[in-house]
């Protein structure tokens, strides 16, 4: 299926491109996301028109994107969790419980968008993560567990 795209969307393209996709991907995704469009001539023809108003709001996130990194960058976050004598955790530290604790902060971060290429954290110590708010505004924060006696 081809779909014009109504954002940038990672590995896929930018705003206004008109790409082939899976149908299910298509249907199941971006459409109902709002990422993308089908690529009809009418739909190409109304994104045209929009496309200004698309491009300002694109811009829009970006910036905003971008300033919640600037606020995050470095930002150390403490997470108290139960852990055994040996240090490991009873259960794990997930990318939910570290958007909890930066929402605690005052910093409005979805679970999607904190990165965990490793995997949860099952041990007590430090580790650095990604907050991606934005495909092109990444911020590096460092995650430390800290265990609790049972």
């Amino acid at each position: 299926m081809q779909v014009i795209l109504l954002d940038k969307v990672a590995n896929l393209g930018h705003l206004g491109e008109v790409v082939r996709v899976k149908d299910g991907y298509a249907r199941n995704f971006l459409i109902p996301q709002g990422m993308a469009r089908r690529a009809t001539q009418q739909a190409i023809a109304e994104f045209e028109a929009r496309r200004v108003e698309l491009e300002r709001l694109a811009a829009e996130k970006l910036s905003a994107a971008k300033s919640l990194c600037t606020k995050l960058e470095g930002l150390v976050v403490e997470i108290r969790q139960k852990a055994g004598v040996d240090g490991r955790l009873f259960g794990s530290v997930t990318n939910a419980d570290i958007a909890d604790a930066l929402k605690v902060k005052g910093l409005e971060v979805a679970k999607a968008q904190v990165r965990m290429p490793n995997g949860p954290m099952k041990a007590i110590g430090e580790a650095q993560f990604e907050v991606a708010p934005h495909t092109d505004a990444v911020a590096t924060i460092t995650v430390r567990v800290i265990g609790e006696a049972v």
